[in-house]
């Protein structure tokens, strides 16, 4: 399990909102943008790793999403919210992160990064996801 500090899910999250932005992967155009902020090159590098693990997956994680916010489909989602959630998701499947922690974190970014309504949307969606997965869990 790889354990993700507070600066590196910002970092990972920054670079995530560029792909989404530009509908492209420009690492080079992102480490630029993340060397201008106040992380560690330890939370610029994991961050941006994170975001290029999370990048070609988003299709996957989206889906998960999809049954849980029927009535905001992901193009309709704040793009800081989606990012969050797509991170949140690869957190608890890849990296084997807690559900309770990977959520907390999650909502954390929602409150200071998102819109008045985002630490509760992404709060709920998760939550729905999480505890969907726990019972699958426990009827296999």
């Amino acid at each position: 399990m790889t354990e993700l500090t507070r600066d590196m899910r910002r970092c990972a999250l920054q670079a995530l909102y560029q792909f989404d932005i530009l509908d492209d992967v420009d690492a080079e155009s992102v480490a630029r943008s993340l060397a201008e902020g106040p992380h560690s090159d330890q939370a610029r590098i994991g961050g941006q790793t994170l975001a290029l693990d999370i990048w070609p997956q988003r299709e996957v994680y989206d889906l998960l999403v999809k049954p849980c916010a029927p009535d905001w489909p992901t193009h309709r989602q704040p793009v800081i919210d989606r990012n969050i959630l797509r991170l949140a998701l690869h957190e608890i499947r890849s990296l084997e992160t807690p559900g309770g922690k990977a959520i907390n974190a999650a909502v954390e970014l929602a409150k200071e990064f998102g819109t008045e309504k985002s630490p509760a949307f992404v709060n709920a969606v998760l939550d729905r996801i999480w505890k969907a997965s726990e019972h699958a869990e426990t009827t296999e």
